[in-house]
């Protein structure tokens, strides 16, 4: 059913008639970080954490290259004592060594303006702050060390990213909003009070670092949950009450797939209202495995939205009884594979390449329509059907590949794809 925009679905019209995307973006501010721009008109960017001891220049300087080469536009470390601090400028260097260009950002708790104070080196090499104002400071010294804080961003002409969070919520403010509830006539629920106040700390702080003179397009503002619906829930009313670029992400999303889903579900309602400039998938990697799988899916959720292109994808079968030979779903983590490993190249020397289709089918029953709804598919045999693979290219079936070497001919035929129409002297570019 087409969506009527006065009376909601209705039964005429056609395909054709539907409207499909995401909202218009939300107007923001635009931000400058490093080279990157956040807001504005600028693509939603994706960003990373590294979970490396920032002492250790090495290993922190390397994971940062990782996650830069995964697509990380964006990487935060942590600055949270006098040898972290010290590190930074070093990291920050090294990166520059090995052709890193990424701009580093500084996660700073507690103790954050002690530390800028401290090593000013610190302080320029990093082309963002972070701060929590739930933990900024306590008492009377939560101003007084904000405003630090604020001051040294003002010094050295840095933005700041004001990142309030559920699970370090000013207490004070909290309080405060809760004695106002009471006096209401009709009572918020608690939940309603939380979440007004986790806004409430970002805002007000963000209002707070202007009057001391740091330019609104020059803040990035968080409210981060666990939970999918008040994530959304705090957003929308984040994004109706100000203009400032939103850095989206659940917090503490999870391991595996309950992560994934988890930040899947909460971010993709929020980017298809246009709202979130930038965003991270908090992900716990399984043990051993690479940091790099939150940058991948961060990715793939604005590619499969169709906001960004990062690489090409691969529509491939689930499988079935009829597909009992495994060689469709080797061939599909081959080919989505070597494409990844690819794209640093082709995003240089082949501009475009991002947006190639492609299919990977395991039978005759949807393999020959969605291969020609790609750019390049391929359809194999699934059980009983003759040993053969026709390969579609625009549309049209181009060559059946048979025998032992199907996967290394259809790579092939990938790469020269690629290098006709996306190559610097294809007329297609």
């Amino acid at each position: 059913m087409p969506l009527n925009a006065e009376h909601g679905p209705t039964m005429a019209g056609t395909l054709a008639d539907w409207s499909f995307g995401p909202a218009p973006r939300r107007v923001t501010r635009q931000v400058k970080i490093g080279q990157v721009a956040v807001g504005g008109d600028a693509p939603v960017v994706v960003q990373s954490m590294t979970n490396t001891d920032t002492a250790d220049v090495g290993a922190t300087a390397k994971q940062v290259a990782e996650l830069w080469r995964a697509g990380s536009e964006l990487v935060r470390v942590t600055v949270n004592n006098p040898e972290s601090a010290a590190a930074v400028p070093r990291i920050v260097d090294k990166l520059a060594m090995m052709g890193v260009e990424v701009p580093i950002i500084g996660d700073f708790h507690y103790n954050g303006h002690q530390l800028l104070a401290n090593e000013p080196a610190c302080a320029e090499a990093l082309a963002k702050y972070r701060i929590n104002p739930g933990n900024v400071g306590f008492g009377k010294k939560r101003d007084t060390q904000f405003a630090q804080l604020i001051e040294f961003a003002i010094r050295y002409g840095k933005p700041v990213r004001i990142g309030a969070n559920w699970g370090s919520l000013d207490q004070a403010l909290a309080a405060q909003l809760m004695d106002e509830n009471h006096e209401r006539a009709e009572p918020w629920d608690a939940a309603r009070v939380m979440r007004e106040a986790l806004i409430r700390s970002a805002l007000d702080s963000a209002h707070r670092a202007v009057d001391l003179g740091l330019p609104a397009e020059r803040i990035v503002l968080s409210a981060k949950v666990s939970g999918v619906q008040e994530l959304i829930a705090v957003y929308r009313d984040l994004a109706r009450r100000s203009d400032f670029a939103l850095h989206l992400g659940l917090t503490e999303a999870g391991i595996g797939s309950k992560g994934i889903v988890a930040s899947s579900a909460a971010l993709s309602v929020l980017l298809q209202e246009g709202i979130g400039d930038t965003i991270r998938i908090s992900l716990t990697p399984e043990p051993g495995a690479s940091r790099t799988q939150e940058v991948i899916v961060a990715q793939e959720l604005l590619q499969t939205m169709g906001l960004r292109a990062f690489t090409p994808m691969v529509t491939a079968c689930p499988g079935c009884g009829r597909t009992t030979s495994e060689f469709f779903q080797e061939l599909a983590k081959v080919v989505q594979e070597h494409v990844r490993a690819k794209m640093p190249e082709w995003k240089i020397s082949h501009p475009g390449a991002e947006n190639l289709t492609l299919a990977v089918m395991g039978c005759v029953v949807n393999g020959p329509g969605e291969s020609r709804h790609a750019d390049i598919g391929i359809s194999l045999p699934g059980t009983g059907e003759a040993p053969a693979a026709p390969v579609f290219i625009d549309g049209e079936k181009a060559v059946t590949l048979r025998g032992e070497h199907i996967a290394q001919e259809f790579v092939a035929l990938i790469d020269g794809y690629v290098e006709r129409r996306y190559g610097r002297g294809s007329a297609a570019v």
